[in-house]
Parts: structure tokens; C-alpha cells; sequence
């Protein structure tokens, strides 16, 4: 976890708002496995209730094709361009092009900004590597005031939907010693939080819980924008974990082992005192959010739109469906 000191932020964001001077960006990161795919699919068929009411909206489609291209290092061949600054500049012109088109607020939504599935069980930890990415993101938008918004969920909940999706994605099973790690592992949402916020010093932080806004897109859209939002229309659950007979065809069509899925629902790797250590931390999490994080962030653990209420942490009923859709993106 990178230390962070508390600041008193001066309220940048809000008094620009107020004179008219920036759109208001705000950076939607997540995290994986909290409706990410589902709000984002509520903002592109909302599209032009949103365009109405002064609000644009960046979604993977948008940024995953060559938007941020630059901002993160990667292996490119060598010349006299500087990737990085290129990246900051097409993200500084895109914002500026979508200021003068008339919108108040834009929302960027990419859980991918933050890190991967991928590499929170590679490296069998939460986000190693959130503080170096945001730290990148932030020069990008180091012109215009910004805004962040981070959804947690239960680490036994977020663990096993992260280990049955990387599964369907061609992850392999874990050994009984990577779930124990997993487990007993000393990183939490509380470092997650902590290095954004070391990596946005100037950017206030919102962070809300799955198990209350998870299938709210309209209440968290309420929550980011101050206004009325368009109604949820549905309860689909988009982008679901596989359950275990889909993870067994997936496993053997590999040629690989797949005893440990034996169930019918959906595949929860932890025993009962893992289930524990992992469930205390999250609440260790949870009672340093409401004892205002340091300063670092706002918890809102309010109970959403009164037509929805709270939601379990895994829905057993919804639908599944890729993140690879189409998505109508304005602004």
C-alpha cells in the first residue's frame, strides 16, 4: 500500500462546476465484478436521454480503442514520438471537444483502468498495481477537475466471481495454496483506496458498496451527475460469472482437471474459516470507510432508489452477456 497524507481538498471540482468553466469528469473504475458491464450498458441504451440532460458518457468501446492508447506503458518500437504524451494530449482535446458540444458532465466508465481480473490472480493480490495506473490517468486529466467513483464488494464474493470469470477467460484452476493466499492476504480495499487517492491527490473520491447500488445503475448515475437519472428498466445481470456445469465444459475442453467444480450453481472455492478471515476484512474495510477513510474518500452506504432496495451480493437468477456489445457513446 503507498502511505497517503489526508488533504483538505479545496473543492476545486464543485466550484468550477458552479461557474461553468469544466465539464465535470468523472472516472467510473470500478471494480471488476460489481456491474460494471451492466452500467455501462445502462448509460449506451440511455444514450439519448443523457445527451438531453447535459450528460456524455466514454465506455470500454471508447477508451479500449486507442482513447487512452499511451497513457500506460507497454513494449513499442522505438522512435522520436512520445507515446505517453500523445495519449494525455488525444484525452485533453477529447474532453475539450466534449465540453464545447454543450455537456455538463461526462462519465468515464472502465473498470480495466485500475488493473485486470487477470492480474489480480496472477499476482494473487487486489489490484497490485492501481496506484502507478491512476498516477498515469491523473496527468490526463490534470487540466480539468475530476471526480472518482470505486464500487467494493465482499472479498469472498468478489474473489470467487473473479476466480470463475478468469476461468472462463482461460485462467487456470487454482491450487488449494493460491485460495489460501488469497484468503489470508494482507491487501485490501482500504490499500486500493488509499493508492488512489496517493495517485489523486486533487480528485475526490466516492466509494460505494455492491451489495447495496449492485443493479442500480440509475441510483449510482443519480449519485455521480446530482441528477434525475433515466429509469432502470431492467434487472438483467450482464457480464455474469459462469456457473459451475458452463466452468466444466469450459475446464475439460482444455484438457485440464476439473474436480473441484462439482456443483450445480455457481463455484465458491473458500472453506469456512476462509470465508471468515476473508469476511473481516472486508468489515475491517468497511468500519474504516465509515469512520471517514483517513480523509482519502466518502462512503455512501445509502440504500439506493427506494423501488430497488438492497440487493444480494450474487444474483442467482440473471442472464449473462459479454462486455463485447456495441456500445452508443456520446460525447
Amino acid at each position: 500500500m503507498i502511505g497517503a497524507i489526508p488533504m483538505n481538498r479545496p473543492g476545486w471540482a464543485a466550484v468550477m462546476r458552479q461557474a461553468g468553466a469544466f465539464v465535470d469528469v468523472i472516472l467510473h473504475i470500478g471494480a471488476h465484478r460489481t456491474g460494471t458491464t451492466t452500467f455501462q450498458s445502462y448509460l449506451r441504451d440511455n444514450a439519448d436521454a443523457l445527451k438531453t440532460s447535459g450528460i456524455g458518457f466514454w465506455g470500454p468501446r471508447r477508451t479500449r480503442r486507442g482513447l487512452f492508447a499511451g497513457i500506460l506503458p507497454r513494449p513499442a518500437v522505438a522512435n522520436r514520438r512520445n507515446r505517453e504524451q500523445r495519449g494525455i494530449g488525444r484525452v485533453r482535446l477529447s474532453c475539450a471537444a466534449t465540453e464545447n458540444k454543450g455537456y455538463t458532465h461526462l462519465v468515464i466508465s472502465d473498470e480495466n483502468m485500475i488493473g485486470s481480473v487477470g492480474e489480480n490472480l496472477g499476482k494473487l493480490s487486489l489490484y497490485p498495481g492501481v496506484g502507478e495506473r491512476m498516477a498515469r490517468y491523473a496527468q490526463a486529466f490534470s487540466d480539468r477537475p475530476s471526480r472518482v467513483f470505486l464500487t467494493i464488494r465482499a472479498l469472498d464474493r468478489f474473489w470467487a466471481s473473479s476466480l470463475g470469470y478468469g476461468l472462463s477467460r482461460g485462467c487456470r484452476l487454482p491450487t488449494k495454496d493460491d485460495v489460501e493466499k488469497l484468503a489470508t492476504g494482507r491487501r485490501s480495499w482500504r490499500d486500493v483506496i488509499t493508492d488512489v487517492a496517493c495517485a489523486m491527490p486533487a480528485s475526490e473520491i466516492t466509494v460505494l458498496p455492491f451489495e447495496t447500488y449492485g443493479g442500480q445503475p440509475d441510483a449510482q448515475l443519480a449519485l455521480m451527475t446530482g441528477k434525475n437519472p433515466p429509469r432502470n428498466q431492467t434487472r438483467d445481470w450482464l457480464n455474469a460469472t459462469p456457473h459451475q456445469p458452463q466452468l466444466r465444459q469450459i475446464v475439460q475442453a482444455r484438457g485440464e482437471d476439473c474436480a473441484a467444480l462439482t456443483g450445480t450453481g455457481r463455484w465458491y472455492p473458500f472453506d469456512t474459516a476462509q470465508v471468515m478471515a476473508l469476511r473481516e476484512t472486508y468489515l475491517d474495510d468497511l468500519f474504516w470507510l465509515h469512520a471517514g477513510a483517513d480523509g482519502l474518500a466518502t462512503f455512501i452506504n445509502g440504500t439506493g432508489t427506494d423501488r430497488m432496495g438492497r440487493k444480494p451480493a450474487v444474483v442467482h437468477d440473471a442472464r449473462g452477456q459479454s462486455n463485447d456489445d456495441e456500445e452508443k457513446e456520446v460525447g
